[in-house]
């Protein structure tokens, strides 16, 4: 569970500071997409679900650190897509780090060692690495063999060149606790650390049948943790968030601890449900309905456990109750026994499919920008031919 003590002081202090300003509700780490586009088509991936014109259309540079700034969270997750698509993604992450925000780059790696020199080694940045599990699996995940071989050859490069390195999984059903333990073996042996989180329901993902419901997870997850009794594997997790996954703790989502900014604008109410945009950090904050979300509250949320929506949650919890959380620390993840009581699902909302009509007002808005633009385009090549009409008319009569 070592997060290294540069940034967990960093971030622990925030959270501090928050509590002591009576904040309910703040940011602890920006999710920030500067594009959907990707080089790869996981099945459980519903992010390149988007016709090529939105595929197409990038956050600029200053849009991704205006979005820094506005929202002031410790920490800027770069997802995707794929960010090392991105022309500007070295800009983009320079401009991070001189604001002190701690960056997490994440990446299938496919081009990372051809973009190494992009970006320069500091405390402030890692990069995160797509790795769903060994060799077979990872690759299968992906919808595309070799791809494990070059994420830890490119691993190796970055780390090489002095860059931090971990490993992101997203484990679905189906994938037995003890590949994953030989897949956390890998990843001491590689030296990087890990973060794991189970599969969200993407409701247009090509693969519907292999995410997991709370129950299965937190039984995966204990299977998983009394494997790894007595190793050293490396968690990017708090404690309690991994207590949490095996069914020890029972937190509800903080979705506003992860807020979401993309080509859209900032999505309502999370990272990955998508159910409106607005146009400003506040405005989100302040008209997202809430206490509407989470599970036992909204039929979509009902498995979800992923760590955009739990882990503040965990981070919260820590501060509130240092206690609990150094419990966990000296006596590990307990894996036997009674589970905490699970959360009641018998009074939340139906699910509302607002996915189409969303992508279909974006396109409209698109269409009537590019619109526009045309007709700027048009009107300023128009003026430039009057301009030179007139001028050959001056210099004929001349």
């Amino acid at each position: 569970m070592a997060i290294p003590f540069f940034k967990e002081i960093k971030i622990g202090s925030y959270l501090v500071k928050q509590k002591l300003l009576g904040r309910k509700r703040y940011p602890l780490v920006l999710m920030l997409e500067p594009l959907f586009r990707c080089n790869l088509a996981c099945v459980g991936c519903g992010k390149i679900d988007y016709p090529d014109a939105i595929l197409n259309r990038r956050m600029s540079a200053q849009e991704c650190w205006d979005a820094a700034d506005e929202c002031g969270a410790p920490m800027v997750a770069i997802p995707g897509g794929e960010p090392l698509i991105h022309k500007e993604i070295g800009e983009i992450v320079r401009g991070l780090v001189e604001r002190k925000k701690f960056v997490s780059l994440c990446t299938n790696a496919l081009l990372l060692e051809k973009k190494l020199d992009l970006f320069e080694p500091s405390p402030y940045l890692f990069f995160s690495v797509h790795l769903d599990g060994l060799k077979d699996h990872h690759d299968k995940a992906v919808s595309q063999k070799g791809v494990f071989d070059r994420a830890v050859s490119a691993i190796k490069a970055a780390k090489a060149r002095g860059f931090t390195v971990n490993v992101n999984a997203t484990i679905f059903d189906g994938h037995a606790a003890e590949d994953i333990a030989k897949f956390l073996d890998f990843t001491t042996e590689l030296g990087v650390g890990v973060s794991m989180s189970p599969g969200y329901a993407y409701e247009r993902a090509p693969d519907q049948e292999h995410f997991l419901n709370r129950t299965k997870t937190k039984k995966l997850f204990r299977d998983v943790f009394a494997l790894g009794k007595g190793k050293k594997w490396n968690f990017m997790h708090s404690g309690l968030f991994l207590d949490f996954l095996a069914g020890n703790q029972n937190f509800e989502c903080e979705p506003w601890g992860m807020p979401a900014r993309n080509i859209f604008g900032w999505q309502k109410p999370c990272y990955l449900l998508g159910e409106g945009y607005t146009k400003t950090f506040k405005e989100l904050m302040e008209t997202t309905d809430w206490d509407t979300y989470g599970t036992g509250k909204y039929e979509k949320c009902a498995d979800c456990m992923a760590h955009c929506g739990y882990e503040p949650t965990a981070a919260n919890a820590a501060v509130s109750n240092p206690f609990k959380a150094l419990k966990v620390s000296l006596f590990g993840i307990k894996t036997e026994g009674p589970m905490a009581p699970e959360i009641d699902m018998s009074k939340q909302r139906p699910a509302q499919y607002v996915f189409s009509s969303e992508v279909q007002k974006r396109l409209s808005e698109i269409r009537a920008d590019e619109a526009k633009a045309a007709e700027a385009k048009a009107a300023k090549l128009a003026a430039a031919t009057a301009d030179a009409k007139s001028a050959q008319s001056a210099s004929t009569a001349a």
